[in-house]
């Protein structure tokens, strides 16, 4: 896998393909799918644009067969030149009926990936990863550790725990928005899901957050922390945060302007690239 550069964008699958060309204009090096993608869901990111390199952010586990993923990612290698990154992960336990034991079905996973007829190598695959265990299974069995919804505290502490070498590629989502109450409203909005999801709590609560952060669509002090706000170049200040905290890879998902907002890739590339 070549390199994945230091910006990327995170986006909703659901969005469409309308500003991928404009993403890789701008010059950011992944574009990372949401919302569960499928391999087939991916194609046509990847037929939209030539240099992009295009990661599931995450395929859910518990919805796909592993030898099927193994065949389907290296299709898409193949045919679209080695651009295709697979982020798989274990979702949410409010959303799935099967949730038990996430370490050893994500092992068995990993398992079946590489006893495919076409394994697939451990530097083409990353693992979605918040707690301690979960990100050493992701420096022993993959490329690295994709965390999502998580604060700089965090990204210097999964730094701590995978040592130097394994790849950990964060996404932040961000607010281009110098308001700050308009900002911390978006980011509210945004917020509601993930904090009502016992995994992004627990997280947080390792890290120091309180009970009491999450009421009210989430403290102010909690959303200042995981969904930076401001002026594009405030934004990237909070960016290079996460870099200087460890990050190699920093996924930013602008919210608050719609699902593929390309003022905001406009003025981050401006600022960050």
């Amino acid at each position: 896998m070549e390199s994945l550069g230091q910006i990327g964008i995170w986006i909703p699958r659901t969005a469409g393909t309308d500003a991928v060309q404009e993403i890789e204009e701008l010059g950011f090096a992944v574009l990372w799918l949401g919302i569960s993608p499928s391999l087939e869901q991916a194609r046509p990111f990847l037929e939209q644009s030539s240099r992009l390199i295009v990661a599931t952010g995450i395929l859910n586990v518990w919805q796909h067969d592993p030898a099927d993923v193994a065949a389907g990612h290296h299709e898409l290698q193949r045919e679209f030149g080695g651009r295709f990154l697979l982020g798989i992960g274990i979702g949410h336990p409010e959303a799935t009926a099967e949730y038990t034991k996430p370490l050893t079905k994500m092992r068995e996973f990993f398992d079946g990936l590489d006893a495919a007829d076409e394994p697939v190598p451990r530097d083409e695959r990353v693992a979605a990863a918040l707690g301690p265990k979960m990100l050493d299974l992701a420096a022993e069995r993959s490329l690295g550790a994709h965390p999502y919804f998580t604060p700089v505290e965090h990204t210097r502490s999964a730094r701590d725990r995978l040592g130097a070498g394994p790849l950990l590629a964060a996404e932040v989502t961000v607010v281009v928005e110098p308001d700050d109450e308009q900002a911390r409203e978006h980011g509210r909005e945004f917020a509601a899901r993930y904090l009502e999801r016992s995994n992004y709590r627990r997280n947080l609560l390792r890290l120091g957050f309180e009970e009491r952060d999450f009421e009210g669509g989430g403290s102010d002090r909690l959303i200042d922390a995981v969904i930076p706000h401001g002026s594009a170049e405030q934004v990237a200040e909070a960016v290079r945060a996460h870099l200087d905290a460890g990050a190699d890879h920093v996924c930013l998902q602008p919210v608050g302007h719609g699902p593929a907002p390309l003022d905001d890739y406009r003025a981050l590339a401006k600022a960050l690239l």
